[in-house]
Protein backbone atom coordinates (compact mmCIF):
# COMPACT_ATOMS: atom_id res chain seq x y z
CA UNK A 1 0.00 0.00 0.00
CA UNK A 2 1.26 3.46 -0.95
CA UNK A 3 -0.23 6.76 0.18
CA UNK A 4 -0.17 9.67 -2.27
CA UNK A 5 -0.51 13.16 -0.78
CA UNK A 6 -0.76 16.34 -2.89
CA UNK A 7 -0.47 19.74 -1.20
CA UNK A 8 -0.87 23.21 -2.70
CA UNK A 9 1.45 25.29 -0.56
CA UNK A 10 -0.12 28.71 -1.14
CA UNK A 11 -3.77 27.72 -1.20
CA UNK A 12 -6.33 26.55 -3.76
CA UNK A 13 -6.92 29.89 -5.57
CA UNK A 14 -4.66 31.23 -8.35
CA UNK A 15 -4.57 34.01 -10.89
CA UNK A 16 -4.33 33.06 -14.55
CA UNK A 17 -0.69 33.46 -15.55
CA UNK A 18 0.66 32.48 -12.13
CA UNK A 19 2.73 29.38 -11.44
CA UNK A 20 0.91 26.61 -9.61
CA UNK A 21 3.23 24.67 -7.34
CA UNK A 22 2.19 21.38 -5.77
CA UNK A 23 4.29 19.08 -3.60
CA UNK A 24 3.40 15.41 -4.15
CA UNK A 25 4.55 12.91 -1.52
CA UNK A 26 4.59 9.13 -1.96
CA UNK A 27 4.78 7.13 1.28
CA UNK A 28 5.04 3.45 2.12
CA UNK A 29 3.50 3.57 5.61
CA UNK A 30 4.90 1.43 8.35
CA UNK A 31 2.05 0.15 10.48
CA UNK A 32 2.75 -0.52 14.15
CA UNK A 33 0.50 -3.58 14.14
CA UNK A 34 2.08 -5.28 11.13
CA UNK A 35 4.64 -8.02 11.80
CA UNK A 36 6.09 -8.10 8.30
CA UNK A 37 6.51 -5.29 5.81
CA UNK A 38 7.82 -5.26 2.28
CA UNK A 39 8.98 -2.72 -0.25
CA UNK A 40 6.48 -1.20 -2.67
CA UNK A 41 7.02 -0.39 -6.35
CA UNK A 42 5.41 2.17 -8.65
CA UNK A 43 6.02 2.04 -12.39
CA UNK A 44 5.49 5.75 -13.06
CA UNK A 45 3.67 8.90 -12.02
CA UNK A 46 2.67 11.94 -14.05
CA UNK A 47 0.75 15.20 -13.47
CA UNK A 48 -1.27 17.52 -15.69
CA UNK A 49 -3.64 20.50 -15.34
CA UNK A 50 -6.92 20.53 -17.26
CA UNK A 51 -10.14 22.56 -17.39
CA UNK A 52 -13.46 20.75 -17.75
CA UNK A 53 -16.41 22.48 -19.42
CA UNK A 54 -19.95 21.30 -18.74
CA UNK A 55 -23.12 22.83 -20.21
CA UNK A 56 -26.80 22.33 -19.47
CA UNK A 57 -28.41 20.48 -22.35
CA UNK A 58 -31.67 22.38 -21.81
CA UNK A 59 -30.05 25.81 -22.27
CA UNK A 60 -26.90 25.40 -24.36
CA UNK A 61 -26.59 23.89 -27.84
CA UNK A 62 -22.99 22.80 -28.37
CA UNK A 63 -21.46 21.35 -31.54
CA UNK A 64 -20.73 17.61 -31.29
CA UNK A 65 -17.36 16.82 -29.78
CA UNK A 66 -14.99 14.64 -31.80
CA UNK A 67 -12.91 13.72 -28.76
CA UNK A 68 -12.75 10.07 -27.75
CA UNK A 69 -14.18 9.23 -24.36
CA UNK A 70 -11.99 7.26 -21.99
CA UNK A 71 -14.36 5.96 -19.35
CA UNK A 72 -12.95 2.46 -18.92
CA UNK A 73 -9.41 1.84 -17.79
CA UNK A 74 -7.86 -1.26 -19.30
CA UNK A 75 -5.99 -3.55 -16.93
CA UNK A 76 -2.61 -3.02 -18.56
CA UNK A 77 -3.16 0.37 -20.23
CA UNK A 78 -0.46 2.94 -19.53
CA UNK A 79 -2.02 5.95 -21.30
CA UNK A 80 -2.42 8.88 -18.91
CA UNK A 81 -5.79 10.57 -19.55
CA UNK A 82 -6.35 13.11 -16.73
CA UNK A 83 -10.01 13.79 -17.56
CA UNK A 84 -10.98 10.12 -17.73
CA UNK A 85 -14.51 9.64 -16.43
CA UNK A 86 -15.12 13.38 -16.04
CA UNK A 87 -18.34 15.04 -17.19
CA UNK A 88 -18.26 17.51 -20.06
CA UNK A 89 -15.42 18.44 -22.39
CA UNK A 90 -11.76 19.13 -21.69
CA UNK A 91 -11.28 22.56 -23.25
CA UNK A 92 -7.82 23.33 -21.89
CA UNK A 93 -4.87 21.27 -20.71
CA UNK A 94 -1.17 21.72 -20.06
CA UNK A 95 1.49 19.29 -21.28
CA UNK A 96 1.84 16.30 -18.94
CA UNK A 97 4.96 16.13 -16.82
CA UNK A 98 6.52 12.87 -15.64
CA UNK A 99 7.33 12.87 -11.94
CA UNK A 100 9.32 9.63 -11.89
CA UNK A 101 9.71 6.14 -13.35
CA UNK A 102 10.32 2.96 -11.32
CA UNK A 103 10.01 4.24 -7.76
CA UNK A 104 10.84 1.81 -4.97
CA UNK A 105 9.84 2.64 -1.39
CA UNK A 106 10.99 0.68 1.63
CA UNK A 107 8.70 0.37 4.66
CA UNK A 108 8.36 3.78 6.31
CA UNK A 109 10.07 5.59 3.43
CA UNK A 110 8.69 8.71 1.71
CA UNK A 111 9.71 10.66 -1.34
CA UNK A 112 8.41 14.07 -2.44
CA UNK A 113 8.30 15.68 -5.87
CA UNK A 114 7.55 19.27 -6.78
CA UNK A 115 5.24 19.97 -9.71
CA UNK A 116 5.24 23.50 -11.18
CA UNK A 117 3.19 24.73 -14.11
CA UNK A 118 2.14 28.15 -15.39
CA UNK A 119 -1.62 28.51 -15.63
CA UNK A 120 -2.74 29.53 -19.14
CA UNK A 121 -3.55 33.22 -19.19
CA UNK A 122 -6.10 32.93 -22.01
CA UNK A 123 -8.34 30.35 -20.32
CA UNK A 124 -11.77 30.97 -18.75
CA UNK A 125 -12.17 31.59 -15.01
CA UNK A 126 -13.55 28.99 -12.63
CA UNK A 127 -17.33 29.29 -12.76
CA UNK A 128 -20.35 27.27 -11.64
CA UNK A 129 -23.41 28.87 -13.20
CA UNK A 130 -26.93 27.80 -14.04
CA UNK A 131 -26.09 27.06 -17.68
CA UNK A 132 -22.35 26.30 -17.82
CA UNK A 133 -19.47 25.27 -15.56
CA UNK A 134 -15.72 25.74 -15.87
CA UNK A 135 -13.79 23.53 -13.42
CA UNK A 136 -9.99 23.40 -13.05
CA UNK A 137 -8.17 20.36 -11.67
CA UNK A 138 -4.64 19.09 -11.25
CA UNK A 139 -4.69 15.36 -11.92
CA UNK A 140 -1.89 13.08 -10.72
CA UNK A 141 -1.78 9.63 -12.28
CA UNK A 142 0.32 6.72 -11.01
CA UNK A 143 0.42 3.03 -11.80
CA UNK A 144 1.77 -0.20 -10.44
CA UNK A 145 3.06 -2.80 -12.86
CA UNK A 146 0.18 -4.74 -14.46
CA UNK A 147 -2.38 -2.69 -12.52
CA UNK A 148 -4.90 0.00 -13.49
CA UNK A 149 -3.92 3.66 -13.38
CA UNK A 150 -5.00 5.48 -10.21
CA UNK A 151 -5.90 9.17 -10.44
CA UNK A 152 -5.68 11.79 -7.69
CA UNK A 153 -7.58 14.96 -8.60
CA UNK A 154 -6.80 18.26 -6.89
CA UNK A 155 -9.48 20.88 -7.67
CA UNK A 156 -8.53 24.55 -7.51
CA UNK A 157 -9.96 27.93 -8.50
CA UNK A 158 -8.69 30.27 -11.21
CA UNK A 159 -9.34 34.03 -11.37
CA UNK A 160 -8.82 35.90 -14.63
CA UNK A 161 -7.73 39.54 -14.79
CA UNK A 162 -7.79 41.04 -18.27
CA UNK A 163 -4.85 43.26 -19.19
CA UNK A 164 -2.07 41.07 -17.79
CA UNK A 165 -1.62 39.23 -21.08
CA UNK A 166 -0.30 42.30 -22.91
CA UNK A 167 2.02 43.46 -20.14
CA UNK A 168 5.70 43.33 -20.99
CA UNK A 169 8.11 42.91 -18.09
CA UNK A 170 11.22 45.11 -18.25
CA UNK A 171 14.33 43.47 -19.65
CA UNK A 172 16.67 45.21 -17.21
CA UNK A 173 16.34 43.39 -13.90
CA UNK A 174 19.11 45.37 -12.23
CA UNK A 175 16.70 48.06 -11.07
CA UNK A 176 14.37 45.56 -9.45
CA UNK A 177 14.73 45.18 -5.67
CA UNK A 178 16.29 41.87 -4.70
CA UNK A 179 17.77 40.05 -1.74
CA UNK A 180 21.40 39.05 -2.39
CA UNK A 181 21.21 36.37 0.30
CA UNK A 182 18.39 34.48 -1.40
CA UNK A 183 18.54 32.63 -4.69
CA UNK A 184 15.29 32.98 -6.53
CA UNK A 185 14.44 31.18 -9.72
CA UNK A 186 13.50 33.32 -12.69
CA UNK A 187 10.08 31.69 -13.05
CA UNK A 188 9.17 32.31 -9.41
CA UNK A 189 10.48 35.88 -9.63
CA UNK A 190 8.27 36.61 -12.63
CA UNK A 191 5.32 34.92 -10.90
CA UNK A 192 5.80 37.18 -7.88
CA UNK A 193 5.95 40.26 -10.09
CA UNK A 194 2.78 39.12 -11.86
CA UNK A 195 0.89 38.88 -8.57
CA UNK A 196 2.20 42.30 -7.50
CA UNK A 197 1.21 43.78 -10.86
CA UNK A 198 -2.29 42.31 -10.61
CA UNK A 199 -2.72 43.73 -7.11
CA UNK A 200 -1.57 47.14 -8.32
CA UNK A 201 -3.89 47.12 -11.34
CA UNK A 202 -6.85 46.10 -9.20
CA UNK A 203 -6.07 48.79 -6.66
CA UNK A 204 -5.90 51.48 -9.34
CA UNK A 205 -9.09 50.33 -11.05
CA UNK A 206 -11.21 50.08 -7.89
CA UNK A 207 -9.91 53.09 -5.95
CA UNK A 208 -11.16 55.71 -8.38
CA UNK A 209 -14.09 57.53 -6.83
CA UNK A 210 -16.43 60.02 -8.47
CA UNK A 211 -19.91 61.09 -7.50
CA UNK A 212 -22.67 59.41 -9.53
CA UNK A 213 -26.14 60.90 -9.01
CA UNK A 214 -29.30 59.37 -10.46
CA UNK A 215 -32.83 60.79 -10.36
CA UNK A 216 -35.45 58.24 -9.37
CA UNK A 217 -38.80 58.97 -10.97
CA UNK A 218 -41.89 57.30 -12.37
CA UNK A 219 -44.69 58.51 -14.62
CA UNK A 220 -46.20 60.59 -11.79
CA UNK A 221 -43.10 62.51 -10.82
CA UNK A 222 -39.81 62.45 -8.94
CA UNK A 223 -39.36 59.96 -6.10
CA UNK A 224 -35.86 60.91 -4.97
CA UNK A 225 -32.18 60.66 -5.88
CA UNK A 226 -29.64 57.86 -5.60
CA UNK A 227 -25.92 58.44 -4.96
CA UNK A 228 -23.04 56.02 -5.46
CA UNK A 229 -19.32 56.87 -5.44
CA UNK A 230 -17.97 54.18 -7.76
CA UNK A 231 -19.18 51.44 -10.10
CA UNK A 232 -16.02 49.24 -10.25
CA UNK A 233 -15.40 46.81 -7.39
CA UNK A 234 -13.34 43.79 -6.38
CA UNK A 235 -14.90 40.63 -5.01
CA UNK A 236 -14.91 40.95 -1.23
CA UNK A 237 -15.73 44.66 -1.29
CA UNK A 238 -19.01 46.26 -0.17
CA UNK A 239 -21.28 48.12 -2.57
CA UNK A 240 -22.51 51.21 -0.70
CA UNK A 241 -25.18 53.63 -1.88
CA UNK A 242 -27.44 56.32 -0.39
CA UNK A 243 -30.97 57.56 -1.12
CA UNK A 244 -32.41 61.04 -0.65
CA UNK A 245 -36.22 61.14 -0.62
CA UNK A 246 -36.57 64.66 0.83
CA UNK A 247 -36.71 66.31 -2.59
CA UNK A 248 -39.19 63.83 -4.06
CA UNK A 249 -42.75 64.65 -5.08
CA UNK A 250 -44.00 61.06 -4.83
CA UNK A 251 -43.86 59.31 -1.41
CA UNK A 252 -41.74 56.13 -1.44
CA UNK A 253 -43.17 53.44 0.82
CA UNK A 254 -40.53 50.74 0.38
CA UNK A 255 -37.44 49.97 -1.63
CA UNK A 256 -35.19 46.94 -2.14
CA UNK A 257 -31.72 46.62 -3.68
CA UNK A 258 -30.36 43.28 -4.94
CA UNK A 259 -26.80 42.49 -5.99
CA UNK A 260 -27.21 40.17 -8.97
CA UNK A 261 -25.27 38.43 -11.72
CA UNK A 262 -26.65 38.08 -15.22
CA UNK A 263 -25.63 34.87 -17.01
CA UNK A 264 -26.42 34.96 -20.74
CA UNK A 265 -25.63 32.46 -23.46
CA UNK A 266 -24.27 33.80 -26.74
CA UNK A 267 -26.93 33.78 -29.45
CA UNK A 268 -25.31 31.11 -31.64
CA UNK A 269 -25.23 28.66 -28.71
CA UNK A 270 -28.75 29.23 -27.37
CA UNK A 271 -30.98 26.17 -27.29
CA UNK A 272 -34.03 28.32 -28.11
CA UNK A 273 -34.00 31.67 -29.83
CA UNK A 274 -34.64 34.49 -27.39
CA UNK A 275 -34.36 32.29 -24.30
CA UNK A 276 -34.39 34.22 -21.03
CA UNK A 277 -31.26 35.30 -19.18
CA UNK A 278 -30.43 33.60 -15.87
CA UNK A 279 -30.16 35.80 -12.78
CA UNK A 280 -28.59 34.97 -9.43
CA UNK A 281 -28.96 37.13 -6.31
CA UNK A 282 -25.92 37.32 -4.01
CA UNK A 283 -27.10 39.94 -1.48
CA UNK A 284 -30.29 41.92 -0.84
CA UNK A 285 -31.38 44.91 1.23
CA UNK A 286 -35.05 45.82 1.82
CA UNK A 287 -36.40 48.75 3.82
CA UNK A 288 -39.65 50.58 4.54
CA UNK A 289 -39.00 54.28 4.05
CA UNK A 290 -42.27 56.24 4.39
CA UNK A 291 -41.52 59.66 5.98
CA UNK A 292 -37.79 58.87 5.67
CA UNK A 293 -35.66 61.68 4.28
CA UNK A 294 -32.44 59.68 3.72
CA UNK A 295 -31.42 56.04 3.74
CA UNK A 296 -28.49 53.86 2.69
CA UNK A 297 -27.49 50.25 2.04
CA UNK A 298 -24.33 48.12 2.04
CA UNK A 299 -24.18 44.90 0.03
CA UNK A 300 -21.08 42.65 0.30
CA UNK A 301 -19.73 41.00 -2.86
CA UNK A 302 -18.92 37.41 -1.79
CA UNK A 303 -15.29 36.34 -2.12
CA UNK A 304 -16.55 33.02 -3.47
CA UNK A 305 -18.39 34.66 -6.38
CA UNK A 306 -17.07 34.90 -9.93
CA UNK A 307 -16.05 38.29 -11.36
CA UNK A 308 -17.57 39.37 -14.66
CA UNK A 309 -16.19 37.69 -17.80
CA UNK A 310 -17.04 36.82 -21.40
CA UNK A 311 -16.21 33.73 -23.45
CA UNK A 312 -17.39 32.52 -26.85
CA UNK A 313 -20.25 30.67 -25.14
CA UNK A 314 -21.32 32.58 -22.03
CA UNK A 315 -21.21 36.09 -20.60
CA UNK A 316 -21.45 37.04 -16.91
CA UNK A 317 -22.30 40.60 -15.87
CA UNK A 318 -23.07 42.24 -12.52
CA UNK A 319 -25.82 44.72 -11.69
CA UNK A 320 -27.77 46.40 -8.91
CA UNK A 321 -31.49 45.69 -9.23
CA UNK A 322 -33.75 48.28 -7.57
CA UNK A 323 -37.46 47.89 -6.82
CA UNK A 324 -39.57 50.79 -5.51
CA UNK A 325 -43.10 50.89 -4.08
CA UNK A 326 -44.63 54.39 -4.23
CA UNK A 327 -47.96 55.82 -3.14
CA UNK A 328 -50.46 57.29 -5.55
CA UNK A 329 -51.64 59.71 -2.87
CA UNK A 330 -49.81 62.25 -0.79
CA UNK A 331 -48.67 60.83 2.56
CA UNK A 332 -49.27 64.11 4.37
CA UNK A 333 -47.40 65.39 7.40
CA UNK A 334 -48.02 64.04 10.87
CA UNK A 335 -47.50 67.03 13.21
CA UNK A 336 -48.07 66.90 16.96
CA UNK A 337 -48.84 70.27 18.50
CA UNK A 338 -46.86 71.17 21.58
CA UNK A 339 -49.90 72.54 23.43
CA UNK A 340 -51.97 69.39 22.86
CA UNK A 341 -52.85 67.82 26.22
CA UNK A 342 -54.79 64.76 25.13
CA UNK A 343 -53.01 61.55 24.16
CA UNK A 344 -53.43 60.55 20.52
CA UNK A 345 -52.73 57.13 19.00
CA UNK A 346 -51.48 57.14 15.42
CA UNK A 347 -52.52 54.21 13.22
CA UNK A 348 -51.62 53.41 9.65
CA UNK A 349 -54.12 53.30 6.83
CA UNK A 350 -55.67 49.95 6.06
CA UNK A 351 -55.52 50.32 2.28
CA UNK A 352 -53.37 52.39 -0.05
CA UNK A 353 -53.09 52.54 -3.80
CA UNK A 354 -49.49 52.01 -4.84
CA UNK A 355 -47.29 51.82 -7.92
CA UNK A 356 -44.24 49.61 -8.34
CA UNK A 357 -41.33 50.00 -10.72
CA UNK A 358 -37.79 48.67 -11.04
CA UNK A 359 -34.42 49.90 -12.28
CA UNK A 360 -31.13 48.20 -13.09
CA UNK A 361 -27.68 49.78 -12.65
CA UNK A 362 -24.77 47.87 -14.26
CA UNK A 363 -21.59 47.62 -12.21
CA UNK A 364 -18.21 46.02 -12.89
CA UNK A 365 -16.76 43.37 -10.58
CA UNK A 366 -13.07 42.39 -10.84
CA UNK A 367 -11.01 39.66 -9.13
CA UNK A 368 -9.08 40.18 -5.92
CA UNK A 369 -5.82 38.91 -4.46
CA UNK A 370 -5.95 35.09 -4.81
CA UNK A 371 -4.44 34.65 -1.34
CA UNK A 372 -7.39 36.52 0.14
CA UNK A 373 -9.86 34.41 -1.84
CA UNK A 374 -8.17 31.22 -0.57
CA UNK A 375 -9.44 31.85 2.97
CA UNK A 376 -13.06 31.19 1.94
CA UNK A 377 -12.44 28.61 -0.78
CA UNK A 378 -14.48 25.41 -0.69
CA UNK A 379 -11.47 23.48 -1.97
CA UNK A 380 -8.88 21.92 0.28
CA UNK A 381 -5.17 22.55 -0.18
CA UNK A 382 -4.41 18.89 0.64
CA UNK A 383 -5.78 15.81 -1.16
CA UNK A 384 -4.74 12.19 -0.91
CA UNK A 385 -5.45 8.64 -2.12
CA UNK A 386 -4.19 5.17 -1.28
CA UNK A 387 -3.08 2.75 -4.01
Amino acid sequence: MIEVLAKLGRGPVFLAGEVLECVITFTNPLSASSTSASSEMLAWASAQIHCQFHASENRVALPPSDGNKHDVQAENETVFVPNRGERGQCILSTPPKILFCDLRLDPGESKSYSYCETLPIDGPPSFRGQSVKYVYKLTIGCQRVNSPIKLLRVPFRVLVLHGLKDYQFPQDEAVAPSNPFLEEEEGLKKDSRLADLATELLMVATSRRSLHLYNISNTRGKVGTFCIFKTVYKIGEDVIGTFNFSEGDIPCLQFSVSLQTEESIQEEFQRRRGQPVSFSTHARHQESCLHTAQSSFSLPIPLSSTPGFTTTIVSLKWRLHFEFVTSRESAGNCVVRGSQSEAITWTGVEQMEVDTFSWDLPIKVLPTNPILASYVSQFSSTNSITI
